[in-house]
C-alpha cells in the first residue's frame, strides 16, 4: 500500500511540475482552443501537426509586434473589460497583436478552408433580422447567437446593431500585409454609420500617427459582447469601435 501511495504521489508531482512549466498565456490558449494540444521546449503544438515558437526572445517596437509577433507577444497588453476610465496609452492595443499562423491552424489556412466551417446566423431577428456568416469552430456561432438574443431585447440600440458592417471576409487589413481576422469568420463589425475607425479619422494608414480617440457605441452593447468572449476594438489606441472579435483568452482570461 505504501509503495502504491508513493507511486501515485510521484505521478502527481510529475504532472504538477509539467504544468508549472507551461506559461500562463499558453494555459489560457489551451483552455479555449482544443486545437492547441501541447507546450514543449518553447513551442506550442497544434492538432494539425504545426508548431510555433512561444517566445523568440526579441525586443520589438510597436510596429514589429504587429508585423512579426510570437505567441507571447499577443499578451503584451492586458485587455480590460468595462468602460474606459482614462485616455488609452499610445500603442495600447490589447488583442490587435495576433499570431496569424496559430489562428490559421485553429480556423483554416485559406478562404476555402475557413468557408467549410461557416454557417448562417439570423442576427437580432426582431430588430435587425440580418443573415450573417459565422464560424462554427469552437461553437463561435453559438456565442454570436447568445449576443444576438440579448441585444434583440434592446430596441433603443437598433441603429447600432442593424445594417451590420461585415463578418466573414478573407482579406488583408487596409494598408498592411497582415490578414484581417474577418478572414476567419470570428469577428463582427456593427453599423459603420455609427462607428469610428482610426484610419477614417486621421485619413491615413500610418500606425505611428498620434490619434484622437472617438466613440459613440453604448457601453451596454460592449458589455454584452464581452460577456460572451468578444474583445472590442474601442479598447484600442488604434480604435475600431465597430469591431468585435472572439478572443476568450483575453477577455475571460
Amino acid at each position: 500500500m505504501k509503495s502504491f501511495f508513493l507511486f501515485i504521489l510521484s505521478i502527481y508531482v510529475f504532472c504538477v511540475t509539467i504544468q508549472a512549466q507551461v506559461p500562463e498565456p499558453v494555459r489560457k490558449l489551451m483552455k479555449y482552443y482544443p486545437q492547441i494540444v501541447k507546450y514543449e521546449q518553447n513551442r506550442v503544438y497544434c492538432k494539425n501537426g504545426e508548431s510555433f515558437i512561444y517566445d523568440d526572445g526579441k525586443t520589438k517596437s510597436p510596429q514589429e509586434l504587429l508585423d512579426n509577433p510570437d505567441i507571447q507577444d499577443m499578451f503584451t497588453y492586458t485587455y480590460k473589460r468595462g468602460g474606459l476610465s482614462a485616455p488609452i496609452a499610445r500603442y495600447y492595443d490589447p488583442g490587435r497583436i495576433r499570431h496569424e499562423g496559430l489562428f490559421k491552424a485553429i480556423y483554416g489556412n485559406s478562404k476555402s478552408a475557413v468557408s467549410k466551417n461557416l454557417t448562417n446566423v439570423v442576427w437580432c431577428p426582431n430588430i435587425a433580422r440580418q443573415i450573417i456568416r459565422i464560424s462554427t469552430v469552437n461553437d463561435i456561432h453559438k456565442r454570436v447567437m447568445e449576443v444576438s438574443k440579448e441585444l434583440d431585447e434592446h430596441p433603443e440600440w437598433k441603429k447600432y446593431v442593424t445594417n451590420i458592417g461585415g463578418t466573414f471576409n478573407w482579406r488583408n487589413i487596409a494598408g498592411t500585409k497582415r490578414l484581417s481576422f474577418h478572414s476567419f469568420g470570428i469577428t463582427m463589425d456593427i453599423n459603420t454609420s455609427h462607428s469610428h475607425y482610426w484610419q477614417w479619422v486621421c485619413d491615413c494608414t500610418d500606425e505611428n500617427k498620434v490619434l484622437t480617440y472617438r466613440n459613440v457605441i453604448p457601453q451596454g452593447i460592449v458589455d454584452i459582447f464581452e460577456k460572451h468572449g468578444f474583445i472590442w476594438g474601442g479598447q484600442w489606441y488604434h480604435f475600431d469601435t465597430m469591431h468585435f472579435e472572439f478572443r476568450p483568452e483575453l477577455v475571460w482570461g
